[in-house]
């Protein structure tokens, strides 16, 4: 069975995904609400005004390491004639942890100190917030990977 990253990156594919991840953000980080809900949009401005297209540019760089964190959930749903995105949302909790292993490594690294800055105030209830994403990361798994 081919990967995710396999199968996501062929011809526009990856432009569609890139597309569709900024929308799932953009669903995720509107809906949140409370004083958690304005940190978190007052966050989102401040990458935001980074630098036209950022965001797009932060999906497409951490693209390739996403899909290689989800394949083996992906790949497990296969193996047991699951539906994927069914699947993931099961497994939420773990989808969480492997996306922010992603994350918090890249961080680390962030050369930018207020994209450090930021990502340090969040991370510790990134969990949840990520956990809440599973039905929407769910759909636009299933949108773009064959049935199963």
């Amino acid at each position: 069975m081919p990967s995710l990253r396999e199968i996501l990156e062929s011809g526009n594919k990856r432009s569609a995904v890139i597309d569709d991840a900024i929308k799932v953000l953009d669903l995720e980080v509107s809906d949140k609400g409370g004083i958690a809900g304005l940190a978190i949009k007052a966050a989102y401005k401040v990458v935001q005004g980074v630098s036209p297209g950022f965001i797009r540019q932060v999906v497409d760089h951490l693209l390739d390491d996403f899909l290689e964190a989800l394949d083996p959930v992906y790949q497990e749903a296969v193996a047991k004639g699951e539906p994927p995105g069914k699947y993931l949302r099961a497994q939420s909790g773990r989808v969480a942890d492997a996306l922010l292993a992603v994350t918090d490594k890249r961080a680390e690294r962030a050369q930018r100190a207020v994209i450090k800055k930021t990502y340090e105030k969040l991370r510790p209830t990134a969990k949840k917030h990520v956990e809440e994403a599973a039905p929407r990361l769910a759909e636009m798994l299933e949108r773009h990977t064959p049935p199963n």
